[in-house]
């Protein structure tokens, strides 16, 4: 699977992922099915988070749940696809997690898959946007929730990627 993805620093320091390529495109919604499969590439694969250390591993659970659950369900234009073509740069992302917050069980349905309950952390990541010739005229940056289940095997397991929000300043300085 070919990526085009690098990590660069915004003019505060902090880390992005930069998507140098859309590969879901379409301009009424996101084919999510293709998204599934993409996402099928990296089950069994592992990355560590470097603020902590932590090795988040990609259970087989992630392409359904990335791309049916009821956040994404409820996702529209830029966002949807935003989240869409993030699922390219999700090894990266969790690289460079921040910021990590744990939240116990709220639903009983979890506690078979997240026994020792869940982790967020915060990622970034660009993408970028095309002017009328088709040339990179900016790029968007989008802060990210990432998701992350304490399974009862003791491993940790990117669940899903949330509450993705367009960064209105301009952190890149351009």
């Amino acid at each position: 699977m070919e990526r085009n993805v690098t990590v660069i620093r915004d003019i505060d320091g902090n880390k992005i992922v930069m998507i140098n390529d859309i590969r879901f495109k379409g301009k009424r919604s996101v084919n999510w099915d293709d998204v599934k499969e993409y996402l099928k590439s990296y089950v069994g694969e592992f990355y560590t988070i470097a603020e902590t250390e932590e090795v988040v591993y990609i259970g087989a659970d992630l392409p359904d749940e990335y791309t049916g659950s009821r956040y994404t369900h409820k996702l529209m234009g830029t966002i949807a696809k935003a989240k869409a073509n993030a699922a390219q740069g999700i090894p990266e992302m969790i690289e460079i997690a921040t910021d990590k917050k744990f939240r116990g069980n709220q639903d009983p349905r979890h506690l078979r898959d997240a026994r020792y309950g869940w982790y967020r952390y915060d990622s970034r990541f660009g993408l970028p946007v095309y002017n009328e010739s088709g040339e990179v005229d900016r790029y968007n940056i989008f802060h990210a929730t990432m998701l992350i289940r304490h399974a009862a095997n003791g491993k940790h397991y990117l669940y899903d990627i949330l509450d993705i929000k367009k960064e209105t300043s301009n952190p890149l300085g351009e």
